[in-house]
């Protein structure tokens, strides 16, 4: 994606199931799970470069003890300042440091249980009180919560309705604040039916205390608090005294992934992110299912429950062409084949001239999809080459010869230069700048005779490719440039994560638009306006997605044709041509992360229908008001 995407967060989770002192006799240090945390959440640092915190809980804390522990930073730095700061602590503490028992009871984030999270803003909410983990305190151990999460919740405005009609006070709006609140409230609420149980039966004091720490019923306490939950979601969380948890919402729309032996228990957002950390195997590494979660208690016991039951499968598709790390064996795969399902279209565009056509990508995220790309380049050309040698007279060695010599011509002809800093100038001084974030590489080319290829994983706004990259690869000359994404259209807001959310934004819808304008059908945006504003107040299970019909008088073909004349800057020589992944690729590239709702408009939740539905209305009485 030449324009990034700010995305879903990162979480990640360490859980040690033996004394600190035997990981100090084992691995040589009793920080062993804060190091595997700091690897867990670096590795993860594609997810989330606004800011980062960290958690922490100690089990052998002594009254006047602190155990809990936290620290939070914003920037894309944030990662290395909160652990600098952490050690910073550590080494700044008296005491004998070389003593796993004396750390463990002690010593600040030398604990058993870690929770981290990397964070990317999808509600345009930034600050230092936004950054996970959150904190919930009391005095009475089990009843404090921390928490940090990977979602985006379409019905906070429900979930905050609920809880105020329980008689809480909600602190913010935010669904972050409301969820720390609502399962808090839940965790009060089992604590206090324990309490009930345990004085009923005679107990009191520290072994009263004991026995509600040892009972808890956080999947209870998980189910209670996320009937009402709309949205895709993957939360983390820790007590005071000691249950840590990890659950995914029912559709499996946000990942997770877990391992677990007589040691440790790992959480994270990506597979192959635990693979590294703890050298494992990809069938090592397990995949939370939808509506799962997995709990380890104040004990070490180890569980996973069903919290709430599987629904409609609908596990993010752009999670695999972008999000996620490629270092993943399966995502890897499926890259290559996003692009190897593009050579017919491919071929189309350039009129099956391989002879005098350059492939390449841009930017490196796109660099799997071109490897598949080129073998499926290279099947076709090979198909050619049996079918020439098939029709050649006997002992004709030069035409031979010729037919053996002919290959896939690929090149790196585009390369982000650096980080040019535009904001030192104003106006036309600034888009030249700007136009220069790509450079090429000259002589790859043969001026006014080749095609050029190069392919993208998506291109959502294509803002870059107009200001810079299409500028930028028409100075080689090329006869025709053809680009290509590997992910189909995006036509619709996302509102699970990822910060796609104003119709304004998709080059796609702007297209679809521009095409009934021309074609004399504006009136449409109207009626689907109208039709739109009618239901905006219906419960969110009785929307309908009205902005389908939009794209509906028009082929895949048209739209993409349409989105080449608007990104084609003025002046460009080269013929302009880009070509998208259809729906059907996805799905055969990706079988199984079946959620399309970017590209189909097929939301998996009702809270999806009512987002699109008030960003189309958005969008509208925007641009009532420009003409007004």
């Amino acid at each position: 994606m030449a324009e990034a995407i700010k995305h879903e967060c990162g979480i990640a989770m360490v859980r040690l199931l033996k004394p600190l002192a035997y990981y100090q006799e084992k691995y040589g240090s009793y920080l062993y799970g804060l190091n595997k945390l700091y690897l867990l959440m670096e590795k993860q640092h594609n997810r989330g470069q606004e800011g980062a915190g960290l958690a922490c809980v100690k089990l052998t804390a002594e009254p006047s003890e602190e155990y809990i522990f936290r620290e939070r930073a914003i920037g894309t730095g944030a990662i290395q300042e909160i652990f600098d700061h952490v050690h910073r602590q550590i080494s700044n503490t008296a005491g004998e440091l070389s003593d796993a028992g004396w750390a463990a009871q002690h010593l600040p984030f030398a604990g058993e249980i870690y929770m981290g999270h990397l964070r990317y803003s999808t509600t345009g909410k930034s600050g230092i009180s936004y950054v996970h983990p959150f904190l919930r305190r009391n005095n009475w151990r089990a009843r404090n919560l921390t928490l940090c999460g990977n979602f985006n919740m379409t019905n906070v405005d429900e979930i905050f309705d609920h809880i105020v009609s329980e008689g809480q006070h909600p602190r913010s709006y935010a669904d972050t604040f409301i969820m720390l609140e609502q399962i808090g409230h839940a965790l009060d609420k089992e604590n206090q039916r324990l309490y009930d149980r345990f004085k009923a039966e005679g107990m009191q004091g520290v072994e009263l205390t004991a026995q509600i720490e040892d009972h808890l019923n956080i999947g209870s306490i998980l189910r209670s608090a996320s009937d009402i939950w709309d949205g895709g979601y993957v939360i983390c969380g820790i007590t005071g005294s000691g249950d840590a948890f990890s659950f995914r919402d029912p559709r499996g729309i946000r990942p997770a992934f877990y391992y677990a032996d007589d040691e440790i228990v790992v959480i994270a957002s990506e597979r192959p992110v635990i693979q590294t950390a703890m050298n494992l195997t990809a069938g090592q590494v397990k995949e939370l299912l939808p509506g799962e979660g997995i709990i380890v208690t104040k004990n070490g016991n180890i569980s996973v429950e069903q919290i709430q039951p599987p629904k409609n499968y609908s596990a993010c598709s752009f999670e695999r062409i972008y999000f996620s790390r490629g270092s993943d064996a399966d995502i890897y795969q499926e890259r290559k084949k996003l692009g190897q399902l593009l050579v017919p279209q491919i071929l189309e565009s350039i009129g099956h001239d391989l002879e005098h056509s350059v492939f390449s990508f841009i930017p490196n995220t796109a660099e799997v999809a071109f490897y598949g790309m080129l073998e499926g380049l290279e099947e076709t050309l090979n198909e050619y080459k049996i079918k020439q040698i098939q029709q050649l007279p006997r002992n004709d060695t030069d035409k031979l010869n010729d037919i053996l010599r002919m290959k896939i011509r690929s090149e790196k002809v585009a390369i982000k230069d650096i980080k040019l800093r535009t904001f030192i100038a104003e106006g036309e001084t600034r888009n030249d700048l700007a136009a220069h974030v790509y450079d090429i590489t000259y002589g790859t080319v043969t001026p006014h005779i080749d095609n050029l290829v190069v392919i993208d994983d998506s291109i959502v706004r294509g803002t870059t490719l107009k200001q810079s990259i299409i500028k930028i690869l028409d100075r080689l000359q090329p006869r025709k440039i053809v680009i290509v994404s590997s992910s189909p259209q995006v036509r619709y807001p996302d509102c699970y994560g990822i910060d796609m959310s104003r119709m304004s934004e998709f080059i796609a819808f702007k297209a679809a638009v521009e095409l009934l304008r021309e074609k004399g059908r504006g009136d449409l945006l109207q009626e689907i306006y109208e039709k739109s504003k009618r239901q905006q107040h219906l419960p969110k299970e009785q929307i309908v997605n009205y902005v389908k019909e939009i794209y509906a008088p028009f082929t895949q073909k048209e739209v993409s044709d349409k989105i080449a004349e608007m990104l084609t800057p003025a002046g460009t020589r080269a013929e302009v041509e880009i070509v998208y992944q259809t729906l059907e690729g996805l799905h055969q590239a990706i079988p199984h992360h079946p959620g399309d709702w970017y590209f189909s408009g097929d939301y998996p939740t009702p809270g999806g229908n009512r987002l699109v539905n008030n960003a189309f209305i958005n969008f509208m009485e925007g641009a009532f008001q420009k003409r007004s």
